[in-house]
């Protein structure tokens, strides 16, 4: 399948902003939708709407099957031993807060370490700021390098016996970096720690295997995927996941019930207290199997080679900084235009029908680490093209016009 016959099952693709057609480059904050997922949510609501796991009537059965049906998609997608080793969540922030409630407060006490790194998006920092709050841990960080990757080496300093938890991003949403958490995994392991990694800017972009990865937690998000909102996993490993609390309680998740005590159900379903995101979890399978047919080498492949035109292209706007490493990035590019504000810009840019992202990104310490306040950010995917790109440096020249800057 190639790019123009991608593009054609993206329905939103196909209209006008501002006189213009439309070019999105910010599918790093949110991915669009293929008509397959589309239409898996409508036929959920239209033929087999209905609560999962308790009624033996038709619809119920239709839904419950639908609803595991994705969670096997799930597990299969990202290399997990077990379907029982895949928790829903709303997404990767939820994913994150489950660990960092459960499993940390359990284990963490007053001189243990949470090593994370200044790069993390607010999502991967804040639960871990209230961690070490409630149990007396220390936050450390792995320093960056210059371009804003992190080496091996400083891995290793930083990472000691009094670590219990490292977090990290697999792909910066701002730096386009992509970490060696395989290997932060070994060094965190031979310390005695775990490992959590934020997986929501590289599921929807690469082939992930946790059990190669070896980590202990994985978090993702369906709409950074091409599946809808509100609906992402966490993926932990099963021994870890039998011995630790949930950490929502209702209907769902319990076993027994008396009026003093209560016991849960077994995994998965612990985790998942109330009516779950059926739908949500329905479509995401769907947008499972669109990005299996596509390929994720496929796309891998497409986004790199994006990416590399987009350096080549931008790096040779005059007053144009770009942020991040020059080689091992994804497909994004964050970047400033001389002393224009990156809202300014994505404004110019939106009146030429060119969608991108400006702001902090979520990640204000990572801006402070940059000495800058906001940047703006081109994000691609597997829809996007190098016209896309052509669109976006020619709207970036119009900027500088319009803003008195002088073109390179």
């Amino acid at each position: 399948m190639n790019t123009a016959e991608i593009r054609e099952l993206f329905p939103i693709l196909k209209q006008e902003v501002n006189g213009h057609p439309l070019v999105y480059l910010d599918s790093a904050a949110t991915s669009q939708k293929p008509i397959q997922v589309i239409e898996a949510l409508k036929h959920y609501y239209e033929w087999d709407n209905a609560n999962v796991h308790r009624g033996v009537h038709t619809l119920g059965s239709r839904a419950t099957d639908a609803y595991e049906g994705a969670r096997a998609k799930v597990a299969k997608f990202i290399g997990a031993s077990s379907e029982q080793e895949i928790i829903f969540t709303r997404g990767t922030t939820t994913a994150i807060n489950i660990v960092a409630s459960s499993y940390a407060k359990a284990v963490l006490k007053e001189g243990d370490e949470i090593v994370l790194t200044p790069m993390e998006h607010h999502s991967n920092l804040i639960p871990w700021q209230q961690a070490a709050k409630a149990t007396g841990a220390t936050l450390k960080y792995i320093p960056l390098q210059p371009d804003g990757s992190i080496s091996l080496a400083d891995v290793e300093n930083t990472i000691t016996d009094r670590t219990k938890i490292v977090s990290v991003v697999y792909v910066s949403n701002v730096l386009g970096v992509i970490n060696p958490v395989k290997e932060i995994a070994q060094i965190a392991h031979k310390h005695g720690a775990k490992i959590l990694v934020d997986g929501a800017q590289s599921t929807p972009h690469m082939k992930v295997d946790v059990q190669d990865l070896d980590c202990d937690f994985y978090g993702l998000s369906g709409h950074k995927m091409c599946g809808p909102t509100g609906i992402g996993a966490l993926y932990g490993k099963k021994a870890l996941l039998e011995n630790m609390e949930p950490v929502e309680f209702g209907g769902e998740m319990i076993d027994h019930v008396d009026l003093y005590e209560s016991t849960w159900k077994e995994l998965p379903w612990k985790f998942e207290g109330g009516t779950p995101i059926i739908g949500g979890a329905v479509a995401l399978g769907a947008a499972i199997d669109f990005l299996q047919e596509v390929g994720m080498d496929n796309i891998f492949k497409h986004d790199i080679q994006l990416t590399n035109y987009a350096m080549e292209r931008m790096t040779q706007i005059e007053d144009l900084t770009v942020y991040g490493p020059t080689s091992n990035r994804a497909g994004l590019v964050t970047f400033n235009l001389g002393d224009v504000h990156p809202h300014d810009v994505a404004t110019v840019l939106d009146a030429e029908g060119v969608a991108i992202r400006a702001g902090h990104h979520c990640a204000q310490p990572l801006m402070r680490w940059l000495e800058v306040s906001s940047t703006a950010r081109a994000s691609f995917y597997l829809y996007n093209t190098e016209e896309d790109i052509d669109r976006l440096v020619m709207a970036l020249q119009k900027t500088k016009e319009y803003f008195g800057h002088a073109i390179g």
